[in-house]
């Protein structure tokens, strides 16, 4: 079946917020527990939601330490947040070719906004699925499932694209195509370990796996 559903994840694969992640894990570790975490111990917590990370620590402090986080990211998300090579041209183009666009994230929509609004990628995603409009986060295919639902597509016209394997496993749990992108902060290897049937090297790649020309 020709692919007319487009599904992302947003940080790390649509905009380049690993900085801003891993500065906000690291503020927030230090607080809590100085000096024992460093920037590649905090890869591994790129993926879950906030509350499966800190609750994972602590789980009668996870709650304060989220808005510990949040505070942060919030206050520092313009600085750090950039655009990846390729992103909006991409995206742009898609939508031109009539396809169909979607967001699904582990994100709050506040946080989405922000970055949506400074890239100026927002014009083009007709669904945004967040943490706050499901019960299970990605991996399981609950988010999925819903932005296709409210684009009105089914998961065999689909392709779920993410930095993470938690995108990749939620695409393949909902029955979508899934790719990976190789400028994923835990590298392309790491991704290719869980089978995604496309890997992305820049998103304009993209632009052949769906047929554009």
């Amino acid at each position: 079946m020709k692919l007319t559903t487009i599904l992302f994840d947003l940080d790390g694969t649509l905009i380049n917020t690993n900085d801003l992640i891993i500065e906000s894990f690291l503020h927030t570790l230090n607080h809590y527990y100085p000096g024992k975490y460093e920037r590649e111990d905090v890869l591994p917590f790129m993926g879950p939601t906030l509350t499966e990370t800190f609750s994972s620590m602590d789980p009668e402090k996870a709650e304060e330490m989220t808005a510990v986080y949040r505070k942060f990211n919030h206050e520092q998300h313009d600085l750090l947040v950039k655009e990846f090579d390729t992103v909006f041209e991409t995206v742009r183009t898609l939508k031109e070719n009539g396809f169909k666009l979607g967001i699904v994230t582990t994100k709050i929509l506040d946080t989405v906004r922000m970055g949506l609004d400074l890239t100026n990628l927002g014009q083009f995603f007709e669904v945004v699925v967040t943490m706050d409009d499901v019960k299970h986060a990605k991996p399981d295919p609950e988010p999925v499932l819903l932005a296709l639902e409210k684009l009105g597509s089914l998961p065999e016209e689909s392709i779920m694209i993410g930095d993470n394997h938690h995108d990749i496993d939620a695409g393949k749990n909902a029955g979508t195509l899934t790719a990976g992108v190789a400028w994923s902060a835990k590298g392309a290897e790491h991704l290719m370990g869980y089978k995604p049937d496309y890997m992305l090297h820049q998103m304009s790649d993209l632009l052949e796996i769906v047929g554009v020309e």
